[in-house]
């Protein structure tokens, strides 16, 4: 895959899962904030790791996961994000390509370890996180590929991945890239906490046109604004070029201009584990936009992928999406 045949370029933390269930009484017991994401260093890593119980490892990482899904809809993505040269980021990296992703970001020879995120999985299908960032946090502006973002139609970052400032860096020179070459830059909010540390510079991507097309859901669009629901959907519509919230079991909505398209939930069965819900929606969505499909069509595909992703544990497709979709009348 060369890099002028990208669809999406997605750049964020390279994590490998390590995904148990448990109750709520064990995020008690721990001083966990259920249903969020806590940055941990590694000494807690191990901590929290050694308490778990039975887990099963996967890669992900959010941007991570989107690309995989991207590819799972047929589309050609591209990953780039940071590992060490250890047993975990030789897992990572053979799992994102043989999910069909292409990824070359050279992995530290030292350093802190690959990174990790514990999560925990409660009955109701909540997942808590605990994620320790490890190498993810040395992406630096020398590891973006250029050909690889001029080439992609779309570049997109995790909102995570704001918080190590050389990480920060590498995605402003890409979204720079992208631009000169004409392409599209869109962000995931990715958590409300998250929102709740850089508020006023994720205001200033989008006010100042660094950011074309953002991800939000309720609670991180509300934490962006400080205010309810509609205020902030009426002050992102202002402020956003194309804006997506997604709204868990009240379904999704995109906005432009003064277009607003909205789509409801996907139906399943029953929901076992919200972990990647938002980055597998993401995925539908992306691969839809750079195919050049409708509002409405894109919104559809990203409800049906949250759908699949929130029927079984893990944030990785059990199924070959492009093939779902279309058991349910959706083109890819």
């Amino acid at each position: 895959m060369t890099a002028s045949q990208l669809d999406v370029i997605g750049f964020g933390n390279a994590i490998v899962d390590v995904i148990s269930r448990t109750e709520d009484a064990f995020l008690d017991r721990h001083g966990m904030r259920k249903s969020g994401m806590t940055l941990i260093d590694e000494a807690r890593a191990e901590a929290v790791y050694e308490a778990m119980g039975p887990g099963v490892e996967i890669s992900g990482g959010s941007a991570a996961n989107t690309m995989v899904g991207i590819a799972a809809l047929g589309g050609r993505a591209g990953f780039i994000g940071k590992v060490r040269d250890d047993e975990l980021g030789g897992i990572f990296a053979h799992d994102i390509r043989a999910a069909g992703v292409a990824f070359a970001t050279s992995a530290a020879s030292a350093g802190p370890a690959t990174a990790r995120c514990l999560i925990l999985v409660t009955p109701d299908g909540e997942r808590t996180m605990n994620t320790y960032l490890g190498a993810a946090q040395d992406l630096s502006p020398a590891d973006v590929d250029e050909a690889m973002v001029a080439g992609a139609k779309v570049t997109y970052l995790e909102g995570y991945l704001w918080d190590p400032p050389p990480a920060k860096e590498a995605f402003l020179k890409a979204a720079g890239i992208a631009h000169k070459a004409g392409r599209t830059v869109a962000l995931t909010l990715s958590d409300a906490f998250c929102v709740g540390r850089y508020r006023a510079e994720f205001l200033t991507l989008l006010r100042e046109g660094t950011v074309d097309l953002v991800f939000a859901n309720e609670a991180e669009l509300m934490s962006l604004y400080e205010t309810d629901f509609d205020a902030a959907l009426a002050r992102l519509r202002q402020e956003a070029r194309h804006a997506v919230v997604t709204r868990s079991e009240k379904g999704a909505l995109a906005a432009s201009g003064s277009e607003l398209v909205a789509v409801p939930a996907f139906a399943v069965p029953k929901v076992v584990d919200t972990t990647g819900a938002g980055d597998l929606f993401a995925a539908g969505y992306l691969h839809g936009f750079a195919s050049g499909f409708g509002a409405e069509e894109c919104l559809r595909l990203g409800a049906l992928c949250a759908a699949e992703i929130i029927s079984h544990i893990g944030a990785r497709p059990e199924r070959r999406l492009k093939d779902y979709a279309g058991e349910n009348g959706l083109r890819v």
